[in-house]
């Protein structure tokens, strides 16, 4: 699970964890069976689930659960919105620690993945796996048996195409793997919906549609200062098999077309004029450092347009739930 691409010290990433090295964190050898288990820490656990990313997903989730509902949420409903919530955030971060067991090798090669428990020795192979399981099918429980069947199941097919299709398929073969992936990370607001209605609406589709697009600008933005990570690693990303020129053109012809899907609320009927004001702007903005970007790159500018484009989403999600429910007294 994009989704809807998208770090440690600074945001989360995408679908694909953008989470750099942590501040001060000691790399050193640790052997390869990995430390003792009743030694590793909840803490060493917890970053396999990479939570920074996994808190954009249960917020754009979250987003899609309101949305759904035409008014403030009945004490039933607000519990169905917790239940939803708690077992996409187990299937979610399941996932992300599934991603850092695959990618071990790979991310110890990486100077901003190397400090992963899985990749620096701390955790076994075993031991990922067996909490990567438990917390997938606690998860899948949850949504099962306390939601309705059809956000379990979008909910498992999510999970397998960010930790299968993704990680194991598309990323080490294409460099168009962020944006076929991302349909993975594009799922939460869709999952949302389907656990308060029951069904996927065109709504949802327009919800995911808006993070579909937005994940590779957010993720290219971030390989260009990463290529070489990428490239020692291995990984085909745009910006090692086409280079930054072709990359940061790339990054510009998106953000155009975010503009567009961000939009789409507003035809829809979804939203108003606060939500479509905060499109404009924000999708402007973004626009503007695509544009820079394209004209004059630096790795402090990718830097920004990278950490702006969280934002971008951020914001853009939270003017839908103000617009839904401040619109009835504009």
């Amino acid at each position: 699970m994009s989704t809807l691409p998208h770090p440690r010290p600074a945001a989360p990433a995408d679908p694909v964890s953008a989470l750099p090295t942590a501040p001060g964190q000691r790399h050193e050898a640790v052997p390869a069976g990995g430390r003792s288990g009743w030694r590793a820490s909840w803490r060493q656990y917890g970053a396999l689930t990479k939570p920074r990313v996994v808190q954009l997903i249960i917020f754009c989730a979250l987003i899609g659960m309101v949305l759904a509902l035409p008014g403030l949420p009945t004490a039933a409903q607000a519990q169905t919105m917790a239940l939803a919530c708690a077992g996409i955030w187990l299937v979610a971060s399941a996932a992300a620690a599934f991603n850092c067991l695959i990618e071990q090798r790979i991310d110890a090669r990486m100077k901003r993945t190397a400090w992963r428990p899985t990749a620096n020795g701390e955790l076994s192979q075993a031991r990922a796996l067996v909490f990567s399981a438990l917390l997938g099918s606690a998860g899948m429980g949850l949504l099962y048996l306390g939601v309705n069947a059809l956000t379990a199941w979008l909910t498992l097919a999510t999970f397998v195409g960010y930790a299968v299709i993704y990680t194991v398929v598309l990323k080490p073969m294409t460099p168009q793997n962020i944006v076929i992936g991302g349909a993975s990370g594009a799922m939460p607001p869709v999952l949302g919906w389907a656990a308060m209605t029951g069904d996927v609406g065109p709504e949802a589709i327009t919800l995911f549609l808006i993070i579909f697009v937005w994940t590779p600008p957010h993720f290219w933005a971030l390989a260009l200062y990463r290529a070489e990570d990428y490239a020692r690693a291995g990984l085909p990303m745009l910006p090692v098999t086409h280079g930054n020129a072709f990359t940061r053109l790339q990054i510009l012809l998106y953000t155009l077309v975010l503009f567009a899907a961000t939009l789409l609320p507003f035809v829809q009927g979804m939203s108003g004029v606060l939500y479509l004001s905060a499109a404009v702007l924000l999708s402007g903005r973004f626009i503007h450092y695509g544009w820079r970007l394209w004209r004059d790159y630096s790795e402090t500018l990718a830097r920004r347009t990278f950490r702006f484009s969280i934002v971008h989403l951020s914001l853009l999600f939270a003017a839908l739930l103000a617009d839904h429910y401040l619109r009835p007294w504009m």
